[in-house]
Order: structure tokens, then sequence, then C-alpha cells
């Protein structure tokens, strides 16, 4: 009887889980949806900012704007994008893969790299690693708002300025669906891809009178590109370990699901058993009376 009540134990355990996953799988579908929303929107404007910065760019001299010059690499900086929780299946081991990849593809030829990190979990991970972080940004709660894209944005665009870094590359998860997120790395300093932008065949040999004047609006454009990337780069990433968050709970329950069937089966294998038991020690007895 003690291995019964051990199994019926066993299942009351595995039945409260699931309900704790099956909750925790409803309210990252109810967040996801909004994450999604959050990124399919904002995508637009980030696609159009660059086209239109791929138009002035190949219109204007090379040294038009300090943000567009690619110098010598000696020190680069590397955000890491992920999470302040867990339970999201491989969605912070991904991001922290590729980040091993990008440190060990570069360190080795002299290259200084600073990390800077969004997120609890990489914070963790780096500090048991005694990584110096540079910058740590935990507790965005939600969806990330452009104001705290722009100060990480504002901050990058001021050390690559002052000449602290060469270049500064993103790494976080691009949302694809629920169950496909890619680990991602874009270089957004210098924004020198611009350079090499060709116009529409439709627009071959034309060229626009500007007001202001193109120089005028790289000042302004080129940083806001920056935050704008910064911050496609946390909603990105937000929906993506939703996304995770949704189909580790969702396997997790079935999972339970299928424990409790096996569970289930066990304890009525044990209790025939024990029935079966006690049945034969009735008929010995009878039988030797």
């Amino acid at each position: 009887m003690a291995t019964l009540r051990t199994i019926r134990k066993r299942i009351t355990s595995v039945r409260n889980t699931r309900q704790i996953t099956r909750a925790m799988k409803l309210v990252s579908a109810a967040k996801l949806r909004r994450a999604q929303d959050s990124v399919v929107s904002a995508r637009p404007f980030a696609e159009k900012i660059g086209e239109v910065l791929g138009r002035i760019g190949v219109r204007v001299d090379v040294e038009a704007h300090p943000l567009l010059l690619q110098r010598e690499v000696k020190r680069v900086e590397i955000v890491l994008v992920a999470s302040d929780r867990g339970l999201c299946g491989g969605f912070n081991a991904n991001i922290l893969r590729k980040g091993e990849a990008f440190l060990l593809e570069r360190e080795p030829k002299g290259i200084e790299v600073t990390v800077s990190v969004v997120g609890r979990k990489m914070r963790e991970y780096f500090r048991r690693r005694k990584r110096e972080l540079r910058r740590v940004v935990t507790d965005v709660r939600g969806a990330p708002d452009y104001k705290l894209a722009s100060e990480i944005g504002t901050e990058l665009i001021q050390r690559y300025l002052d000449g602290e870094v060469d270049e500064v590359y993103l790494l976080y998860s691009e949302f694809r669906s629920a169950i496909s997120q890619r680990p991602t790395v874009k270089r957004v300093l210098p924004v020198a891809r611009f350079q090499s932008a060709q116009p529409p065949v439709e627009e071959a040999g034309v060229d626009y009178a500007y007001e202001p004047s193109p120089q005028a609006l790289l000042e302004l454009l080129l940083p806001r590109y920056v935050n704008v990337q910064v911050h496609h780069a946390l909603l990105e990433s937000a929906a993506s370990e939703e996304g995770a968050r949704m189909t580790a709970m969702d396997s997790a329950t079935n999972n339970a699901s299928d424990m409790i069937d096996r569970l289930t089966l066990l304890y009525n294998r044990a209790r025939q058993a024990a029935i079966t038991k006690e049945l034969v020690e009735i008929v010995s007895a009878a039988e030797a009376l």
C-alpha cells in the first residue's frame, strides 16, 4: 500500500504541475499576440527609414557623416538581448551560444570585445564566468518602449563617436513564428552598408533636390536609424521569448499528460497485483482450514 500511496502522490504532483504549465502557456499565448503585433507594426518603419537612408547614402560623399566611416577594427561592443526569466526552452541558451561564438571569433585575433546585456539571464551567465559587463539592463517588463531603446542607442552612438569602439553589434532572437526563433547578429555601427546600396532601376541617373541638405538629413536620420534598430531588436526578442515560452510550456503540458497516463497505468497494475495477492492469501488460508 505504501507503493500505491507513493504513486498517488506523484500523480497528484504531476497534475498540479500540468495546471501550472497550462496556465503559463495561456498567459504566454496572450502576451505573444501583443508582442507579435508590436513587431509587425514596427517593421515597416524600420524598413522605410533604411530605404530612405539607402537612397541618400549612395548620393553623398563617404565622409558626409562620422557614423558612416569605417575604421580599423580594434575594439568592438556587442549587446546581447535575452530575457529576465527562464522556462522558455532554448531561447537564452541559443543567444549564449551565438554570443560565445562571436567572442571566440574575434578575441583570439586581438580584438577587444566589450559586452553589454539586456536581461537578467545574460547577466547571471557572464557574472558566473567573471566577465566584466559594461552595461546591464534588466526588468524590461511588457513591450519594450522606444525611450529605453533611445537611451541604449544614444549611448552606443556616443561611444562610437568618441572612438571607444570601432564597431557595435546587436545579438537578439529574430521572431519568425511561435516555434521558430533565429539568433541574429546585426552590425549597427558604423552604418556603412548604405554606401553600397543601389537605387531602384527606375531611379537610375535620377537625383533629388534636398531640403535640407543631404548632410543635414543624415545628421537627423542616422542616429534615429540606430535607435530604431535597437528598438526593433528589443521587440523581436520580446516576441521570440513569449513564443519560446509558449512552445516550452505546451511541450511540458503534453509531457505531464503522458506521465500521468503512465503513472495511472502503473497505479492500476500495482493495485491489481495487491488485490490478487490478497485473494491468493484468502484462498490459501481457506484451503489450510
